[in-house]
């Protein structure tokens, strides 16, 4: 039988800390369960974690700091979690380190889901790449960029790779194999979030942010991904394959 995801809750309300955990365990999942940031990394340090859920408020410490911390020293994915409806948050903490944002109360089921979700992403974007040396690269250029779905890696024509989440990718990806389709926000969620989880269109409009500031000469004047007031985007330069 294959080991079931790890997942790390750190949380300073223990009630909270047993609830996650029995809704992870509870949908064939194993918790470690930590109230502190150096609790967390030391954990982190003791065994591999498949995903990583933080609350934004916690008691004496900086939930985003700790996310972002730890978003420059590991690829896990992140699912930040606040008590707080307030939008400016779930920006910033998707912004700035977490790959999904959850507001409590949360019901148990869609919290499961939205953590298979994650899982399933995170997946399928770390299976074993195709080698360098491979002939058969499905390689997408524009501008001064190769996106290579096979290898899943974004670079310049110059060889210099640059950094992008899985997030990023997925939505990149989608847009750059159809270059001129206009896509609704939602059609790009479906691209990068399951579909049992409930739509969230300003993650879309963060990974664009996120998106035009790496890749765009100028993101106050996008040329590649564009905005279709009222509609949403389209990639809007010429893409050749190969």
């Amino acid at each position: 039988m294959p080991t079931p995801h790890r997942i790390l809750v750190l949380d300073d309300e223990p009630d909270v800390l047993d609830w996650i955990g029995a809704v992870l365990t509870d949908g064939g999942l194993q918790a470690t369960a930590v109230q502190t940031g150096a609790e967390m990394q030391r954990a982190l340090r003791e065994r591999p974690h498949s995903l990583v859920m933080l609350d934004l408020k916690l008691r004496g410490e900086d939930g985003l700091a700790i996310a972002r911390e730890l978003r420059r020293s590991s690829t896990v994915p992140i699912i930040m979690m606040s008590g707080k409806g307030d939008e400016a948050d779930r920006v910033l903490g998707l912004e700035l380190a977490a790959d999904d944002f959850l507001v409590k109360p949360i019901s148990g089921r869609e919290l499961l889901a939205r953590v298979r979700a994650s899982l399933r992403r995170s997946t399928e974007l770390s299976q074993p790449a195709a080698r360098p040396d491979d002939p058969v690269h499905e390689r997408y250029r524009f501008g001064d960029w190769v996106l290579d779905r096979t290898a899943r890696t974004l670079a310049r024509s110059s060889g210099e790779p640059c950094e992008v989440t899985r997030g990023e990718f997925a939505l990149l990806a989608a847009m750059v194999t159809q270059a001129g389709r206009v896509w609704a926000r939602d059609e790009l969620l479906s691209q990068f979030r399951g579909t049992e989880t409930e739509a969230y269109d300003r993650s879309v409009d963060v990974l664009v942010l996120r998106l035009r500031r790496k890749i765009e000469p100028n993101p106050r004047q996008p040329a590649y991904i564009r905005t279709e007031r009222g509609q949403g985007y389209v990639f809007g330069v010429p893409v050749t394959r190969g």
